[in-house]
């Protein structure tokens, strides 16, 4: 059965879900964005108590269900504190290193419904200024948020409605380039989510069901270690669908899909990795088997939470992880075409 994919939806959902921030922790705006795209393709959504989303396909057959999951929970940051000098400390939401958002563009998001832009430097943020400008280390304690409002102190940022705790995201600035590359913060997991959709879309518009039921699970708490930690009863095999590290010592690229064997979590499951392997090399999609010891995903939180599953980990490769990240086009139509030759064997 050959299913046809349309990489243009895939697209353009992608560039919705970059352009909605969504820092684990405040992501009721995107998962709006999850259940209007859910209704409009006519799929049954519900929410789990943390706000994460559970769609689902029914299949040809009952018995058996599987999991599909990604994450659209991100990176970001909290206002850890207001300075005298009218600046925000901040808390990382997230593991990211600090070099890799200095000088980015960010929003403050006030739990009254405001929203602020700001830049997030360093202390010593001027060679002009300062003798160790290039050597200061890039920590959490030596970094800051500077707002874009006429603020001189800490009163004047408290009476803008800005308080400890408030959220703080980074823009995604996502670009398309005509190679096709896609570049942006937060393709770990918004790719694998337009990967998912792709893949709901397809059911829907060309009239297909999968073998088995499927439960696509949008998690959003996966960046902080617990996004999946709770699956609906009735699952026994679980795909994490997450991005695919690029780097030394790996074989993935931007225009692969990853199947993972192995992250910081063990061994994901022999025959399910194995079947991904082969269906791969028969359908001659571009992959790459990769071992990831710095990498945990939403199957490694429902599995340590005990749920009585086999899972395993697939994604599209993505480089420069938690940094400003690229992949390519190819590697999420090469994923949404190997998990839907998985569902529908």
């Amino acid at each position: 059965m050959t299913i046809q994919l349309n990489e243009d939806y895939m697209m353009s959902f992608l560039q919705q879900l970059l352009n909605t921030p969504s820092p684990s922790g405040y992501t009721h705006h995107v998962m709006e964005l999850i259940r209007k795209e859910a209704e409009s393709l006519g799929v049954p959504i519900e929410s789990n108590a943390k706000g994460g989303a559970i769609l689902t396909l029914e299949g040809q057959e009952t018995g058996h269900t599987l999991a599909l999951s990604a994450h659209v929970d991100t990176l970001g940051a909290m206002v850890r504190s207001i300075t005298n000098q009218g600046t925000l400390r901040l808390t990382s939401v997230g593991g990211f290193m600090m070099n890799s958002i200095e000088n980015e563009y960010c929003l403050i998001h006030t739990r009254s419904g405001q929203t602020y832009t700001g830049t997030i430097l360093s202390t010593h943020p001027s060679v002009h200024v300062y003798d160790d400008a290039r050597s200061f280390e890039r920590k959490e304690s030596h970094m800051e948020i500077r707002i874009d409002e006429l603020v001189e102190s800490k009163e004047d940022v408290i009476q803008l409605g800005i308080a400890v705790g408030d959220f703080i995201s980074f823009d995604a600035l996502p670009v398309v380039t005509p190679s096709g590359f896609i570049k942006s913060r937060h393709l770990d997991d918004k790719a694998s989510v337009a990967a998912l959709f792709g893949l709901l879309q397809s059911a829907v518009h060309e009239g297909w069901k999968p073998r088995h039921t499927i439960k696509l699970l949008i998690s959003n708490y996966e960046e902080v270690g617990h996004g999946a930690a709770y699956i609906p009863e009735g699952i026994t095999e679980m795909i994490a669908v997450d991005m695919g590290c690029i780097g030394e010592d790996l074989s993935c690229k931007e225009t692969d899909v990853s199947i993972c064997a192995k992250d910081s979590s063990g061994p994901y499951d022999y025959h399910m990795t194995t079947r991904l392997i082969e269906l791969a090399k028969e359908l001659r999609i571009p992959y790459a088997v990769d071992i990831y010891p710095h990498y945990g995903s939403d199957a490694s939180a429902a599995l340590k939470a005990g749920n009585n599953i086999r899972a395993a980990l697939i994604g599209p490769g993505v480089h420069a992880s938690h940094a400003m990240e690229r992949t390519h086009k190819q590697a999420v139509l090469n994923t949404a075409r190997l998990l839907a030759a998985y569902v529908t064997v």
